[in-house]
């Protein structure tokens, strides 16, 4: 008797775990019957492109694109895809670049480097990319469902990289993966067209777009300007190139029809066909001559790698006035060694630093962009060592001694190497505590030379003023987790920390995440790299504090580095400066939030945030004065949330980091950004975040725009519904609650109206900032 009882006690555990095992696997979907392929004949250029850049180009854009497979020009989508990823953090050697334009410039050779065509047919006449949108297209979501969990999002998606071969097995396991990856399918007419193109052969008609005899014209004066036979000359066109590779250049403003030119290395001399070099950087050695020429930007822009610099003949003309206005000749020109990679202030000492310094900061916004919103896609190396607020200024020329003190340059310019030259992974310690040690006895010398030359301290004349009129003196800088966003003004309330950077800090950060990072590199590389940046978070806000009473110095940097900052602070970072006084004179017990105020009253001819009603109101109604009344009405609305913390505001635990806002009043609409910044004990550690998370300090930054390049959510609605959708948000006080209100409100990636809304927002960037408009990467849209 006890027998049975226990016999059938264990085939009924036994059900009740089949039972559960079968409620846990994805219900089987029953396909829905597929549009029929367009009949007509279709271009891909007229009829195709405007699809792919609609509707595929917002997960295949970046470096991250699942399997490689980028899109944004005819050359990508021919390229294909690989099983391969570029990311990886524990690789132990470095990856073969595969960059477009550049490793490879024939679908055959993609062959050679491991590429598969997404677009031949297999024994079917079914090619991966149709095979792999009638997938999507069979197996809809209901409207504006949250997705499955089986169904993995974001970063930590790993991606099936499958060819066609593999393709059955696929669609078996993972039956709601078809493309787009998650999201409200194709419409009809849109599958229609991309199956009829692709079942006629997937032609592509794409021709290269002729260049004006403006453009001409400009091309050929740039060719022949960075060109030149003069040493001197050489020189700093090396030093342009190496500052302005990334760059999407323009020679006039023409709005929506602006076209851009990159900046690149050839083989060839102008006139003939640019042959491009193929180094992993761009401070590479070529191993022969190299020509500096300009090549159209032919593809559709992508907002995350879109940087536009204006390039006309007022540059010229500046760069002539900055780098020749005095006679110096270099002697004999720099190479490519490892010192001289890993040393810029090195290879280019001949240049006058005030002119390299001062270029940079003519284009502050633009060198910040490189390393905070560049091509690198994933960007925790750099983004997990800085806040996700913070405030950048500059040292003004005259007061930096590396420009104005040359024997103080040459003393200290053999301590300002980086390291990430050499990616052993054995060497990765040993190389790490060289390089900081040389910047730690550099940080010494730099705080002896500032006592004695300014024994009285600084003051706000020592911050670059941007010649009174110049709106890059005043950077807003915005960490999104794994990608970041700057800003110029000084943008939302006063931020916990305040960065001052000189000539030494800005160049170094250029170079050791840009010029000298390379995304396929190993783990060795990348981890000094982020090591190395932390060090020069630090030196700025060092910096920063010397504006500060001395004895109020420690207790912020206490502030800022709590916890296990302690470690950094006694083993890593350079002895804080807390005896040298400073010029300027305090009357409250919190000099930083005074300092902050004089920089906002101080500078507020330059700064194009001047007035921040949306974060910082002083008189009501908190709205910008200048929009219409509807906007004005929805601007105070929202300005009282940037005043809360997610201690008050619950729905902050769980809103993303950034949050696109649409608001119509019928006729008209506009953009808000709602952007979530995380707070943490200290931001010294490249593991651990969670256990430095402070939650409950959590705030918002509205701001009237796009800001990120990820939007994590959207909530599109009339402004006669924002009262009710404010009073619901303020009301939630569970998770259980925003989920509610994010059903209620909110665009999931099934929203029927998704892709329109997108497509309204991306309008709308393109008509209120044109140079800067570009498409949105939705891969970290988040599954609320």
């Amino acid at each position: 008797m006890v027998e049975r009882r226990r016999l059938a006690k264990g085939l009924g555990l036994w059900l009740l775990l089949l039972m559960q095992a079968a409620c846990s696997r994805p219900v089987e979907p029953i396909p829905e019957r597929l549009p029929p392929p367009a009949p007509q004949p279709l271009s891909f250029s007229q009829d195709i492109k405007p699809i792919l850049d609609k509707r595929c180009l917002t997960c295949h854009g970046c470096f991250d694109a699942p399997c490689q497979l980028k899109l944004e020009s005819a050359q990508a989508l021919l390229r294909g895809a690989h099983h391969q990823e570029v990311y990886n953090g524990t690789r132990r050697e470095a990856q073969s670049p595969t960059r477009l334009g550049i490793d490879a410039q024939t679908e055959a050779q993609w062959r050679e480097l491991g590429f598969y065509s997404v677009l031949t047919p297999d024994m079917h006449g079914q090619s991966l990319m149709q095979n792999m949108l009638a997938l999507g297209k069979q197996h809809p979501f209901k409207a504006n469902q949250k997705l499955p969990e089986h169904i993995n999002l974001g970063l930590q998606r790993q991606n099936q990289c499958i060819d066609n071969s593999g393709f059955d097995q696929y669609a078996q396991t993972h039956p709601w993966e078809g493309m787009p990856l998650g999201m409200t399918a194709l419409s009809d007419a849109e599958y229609a067209a991309l199956s009829g193109w692709l079942n006629q052969g997937a032609t592509i008609d794409w021709q290269d777009r002729p260049l004006t005899a403006q453009q001409q014209q400009y091309v050929a004066s740039w060719e022949a300007y960075l060109n030149q036979s003069e040493p001197n000359r050489q020189l700093v066109a090396r030093w342009l190139y190496e500052h302005l590779f990334l760059a999407h250049l323009y020679f006039a403003d023409q709005s929506e029809q602006t076209q851009y030119f990159s900046l690149q290395r050839s083989l060839t001399p102008p006139g003939q066909p640019i042959v491009p070099i193929t180094t992993a950087q761009p401070n590479g050695d070529a191993q022969q001559q190299v020509y500096y020429r300009l090549s159209l930007i032919d593809e559709t822009l992508v907002h995350k790698r879109h940087i536009a610099l204006r390039f006309d003949d007022a540059t010229q003309a500046r760069i002539d006035q900055l780098f020749f206005a005095s006679e110096w000749q270099p002697g004999q020109l720099p190479g490519y060694t490892y010192a001289e990679r890993a040393n810029p202030f090195v290879t280019f000492a001949a240049i006058p630093a005030r002119a390299r310094y001062q270029f940079m900061l003519d284009n502050a916004e633009y060198f910040v962009r490189t390393f905070i919103r560049g091509p690198v896609c994933r960007g925790q190396i750099a983004t997990d060592v800085i806040r996700d607020h913070f405030w950048t200024l500059f040292q003004h020329p005259q007061q930096d001694l590396f420009i104005t003190h040359p024997d103080y340059a040459a003393k200290v310019m053999p301590l300002l190497g980086m390291p990430g030259q050499d990616d052993d992974l054995l060497d990765a310690g040993s190389n790490w505590l060289k390089y900081r040690e040389k910047r730690n006895q550099y940080a010494q010398l730099r705080s002896q030379a500032y006592q004695q030359q300014y024994p009285d301290g600084p003051d706000l004349t020592h911050i670059w003023h941007g010649d009174g009129n110049n709106t890059n003196a005043l950077l807003s800088i915005f960490r999104h987790h794994d990608s970041a966003s700057v800003e110029r003004g000084l943008i939302g309330q006063i931020p916990q920390t305040i960065w001052w950077m000189d000539y030494p800090l800005l160049e170094r950060t250029y170079y050791e995440l840009v010029v000298n990072f390379n995304v396929f590199g190993n783990l060795a590389h990348q981890l000094q790299t982020r090591l190395y940046f932390d060090l020069i978070r630090n030196g700025s806000e060092q910096n920063l504090l010397r504006l500060l009473p001395a004895k109020s110095r420690a207790d912020y940097m206490q502030a800022w580095y709590q916890g296990s900052g302690l470690l950094k602070r006694k083993f890593s970072y350079a002895p804080l400066d807390d005896t040298t006084p400073t010029a300027l004179l305090y009357q409250s017990e919190d000099p930083y939030q005074e300092l902050a105020q004089r920089l906002l009253a101080d500078f507020d001819d330059i700064n194009a945030m001047r007035k921040d009603p949306l974060n910082r109101c002083t008189n009501s109604p908190c709205a910008r004065q200048e929009q219409a009344a509807w906007m004005q009405q929805t601007d105070n609305l929202l300005a009282g949330l940037s005043t809360q913390t997610a201690d008050n505001l619950m729905a902050l635990r769980w809103l993303p980091d950034v949050t696109l806002l649409r608001i119509s009043n019928g006729e008209k609409d506009t953009l808000y950004s709602l952007i979530r910044n995380r707070a943490h004990s200290n931001v010294a550690f490249m593991l651990g975040e969670s256990l430095r998370y402070e939650e409950e300090k959590d705030n918002l930054t509205i701001f009237p725009g796009l800001l990120g390049s990820y939007p994590n959510f959207i909530f599109d609605l009339p402004a006669a519904q924002l009262g009710s959708w404010l009073k619901q948000m303020q009301a939630i006080s569970n998770e259980a609650e925003f989920e509610k209100w994010i059903s209620q409100w909110g665009l999931r990636r099934t929203h029927p109206l998704f892709w329109q809304t997108l497509d309204n927002i991306h309008q709308w960037h393109k008509q209120h900032r044109p140079l800067e408009a570009g498409v949105l990467d939705i891969n970290r849209y988040k599954n609320l």
